[in-house]
């Protein structure tokens, strides 16, 4: 079935809060959606946002940011008493300001809130108390990584003999964030798929060293004996850096991982096949073969490729996870094993619009495969199009020739919708048509303005609807 998504980060939607969130603006965009003929609906992560507020180097793979609680839905639930908007109409998110003044709130919440069934049923999970106890102790040693702490509460996860009884209220109001987070994003999943749209959630490859998974399975990662890596993940030098990317995530230990039945991958993948329809797996490639950096390296230059169990590892996935949907994330220097590698699963794989259209040559493409204008990775496509020579655009322009669309920007997004690919998915930087000021992120770089573009609100869009759902069905998706 051809189905169309739009990509756009939950941080990105419209808020009276200075950030998106789980609130009415998620709603509204899911009515949109509908309106528009749009089935799909893919979001960046949604873990505890680590340095840089990246999203790609989560405190957890299970955890989800408390940044993204609406207190509209708090208060109407009764459990704040009256708020006030905050940088209601920022086109940027503040994640310090933004964070600082949703704490508040959220310990207001939690000390309104009263345990109930659902609550004591989502906390038995083993990894809500100790993801409860990790962000505790990091607040507690003025967030310095795990590896920084006390040996009393670096070791805890192990021996558990740090004595936490004067930090119990500090671990419940962790465990209580975690239950809303769950409880709001999944009534918004449910809405979604009431409305015959799908959410695909983005699930990073890599864990940070900083991060609780790593916390709590040391021996899944190559670590030494002060738990610091021995080796660390990136790319080699490529479209992006002359150096590579030096990501600085800790290498899997595979022969541990193998020993154990891939536990750790298992039970991250199982949990979040809960939360989402499908979920995007970055840097598939890894599975394949993965860039091995030492960690005494300052760039990415020094490292080599080592093969990974990705056969033994899937078979075991799909042996024991009902329902599980993965897509592959197969973009950059690939050799042909890591497409072998995902054809035998079946997976779907990407192409992306900005990399391979040619106007002298048709890029290869089949259905099943998810196309797109452009990722959180890239130029949005308004941006793309004005660096390119004007001798290209003119050449662009006359490909085109035949299009009935009123920009170039819009010719492409036709292009992309009518490719035989069974899904294409449009930023909503490109449906809007913005330049690079609404750029998501550039690889290789860290900080400000990075994951910090937020729209307003949704009358530019709803302007579009109408035209969009024309293309959408021209496209017969």
């Amino acid at each position: 079935m051809r189905k169309t998504g739009i990509l756009l980060a939950v941080s990105s939607l419209p808020s009276n809060f200075g950030i998106g969130d789980f609130g009415p603006s998620c709603y509204q965009f899911l009515d949109d959606c509908k309106l528009a003929g749009v089935k799909i609906w893919q979001i960046l992560p949604l873990n505890p946002l680590g340095y840089g507020n990246s999203p790609y180097q989560p405190y957890s793979s299970f955890a989800i940011d408390e940044i993204y609680l609406s207190l509209e839905l708090l208060e109407k639930e009764g459990l704040l008493k009256k708020i006030k908007p905050f940088h209601a109409k920022s086109r940027q998110v503040d994640y310090p300001t933004v964070r600082e003044y949703k704490l508040r709130y959220l310990w207001e919440a939690f000390f309104n809130f009263k345990e109930n069934k659902k609550y004591k049923q989502f906390i038995q999970q083993d990894w809500v108390y100790s993801y409860a106890v990790f962000r505790t102790l990091k607040k507690i040693n003025v967030n310095r990584p795990w590896i920084e702490w006390p040996e009393e509460h670096k070791n805890w996860i192990k021996d558990q003999k740090a004595n936490l009884s004067q930090h119990e209220e500090m671990i419940r109001f962790e465990m209580f964030v975690q239950f809303k987070c769950f409880e709001q994003w999944m009534a918004v999943k449910k809405y979604a798929n009431k409305k015959g749209i799908e959410c695909i959630g983005d699930l990073p490859i890599y864990v940070g060293l900083d991060s609780e998974d790593v916390w709590s399975h040391q021996s899944s990662f190559l670590l030494d004996n002060d738990g610091r890596p021995i080796f660390i993940a990136g790319v080699p030098p490529d479209y992006f850096s002359e150096t590579g990317q030096r990501w600085g995530n800790p290498i899997y230990n595979w022969e541990e991982l193998e020993k154990n039945d891939f536990d750790f991958w298992v039970e991250r993948l199982s949990y979040n096949s809960k939360l989402y329809d499908a979920i995007r797996i970055d840097h598939f490639r890894a599975f394949d073969t993965y860039w091995k950096i030492p960690a005494s390296c300052p760039t990415a230059i020094e490292g080599e490729w080592v093969e990974a169990p990705g056969y033994h590892l899937f078979d075991t996935l799909y042996e024991r996870i009902d329902h599980l949907n993965i897509i592959a994330e197969d973009l950059g220097d690939m050799r042909p094993e890591v497409y072998v590698l995902r054809d035998y699963y079946h997976l779907p794989g990407m192409k992306i619009t900005e990399f391979t259209f040619d106007v002298d040559q048709e890029a290869e493409s089949r259905e099943n495969m998810i196309v797109y204008t452009g990722t959180h990775d890239n130029q949005t496509l308004k941006g793309w199009l004005h660096d390119q020579s004007s001798q290209m655009r003119r050449k662009m322009k006359k490909f085109f020739a035949h299009s009935k669309q009123e920009t170039l920007t819009y010719c492409f997004l036709e292009y992309v919708l009518e490719d035989i690919a069974e899904t294409a998915i449009l930023p909503m930087q490109d449906i809007l048509e913005l330049d690079d000021r609404a750029r998501m992120n550039v690889p290789g770089t860290i900080g400000s303005p990075n994951w910090e573009w937020k729209m307003t609100d949704f009358k530019e869009f709803e302007k579009r609807i109408p035209h969009l759902r024309k293309m959408i069905r021209r496209a017969k998706r």
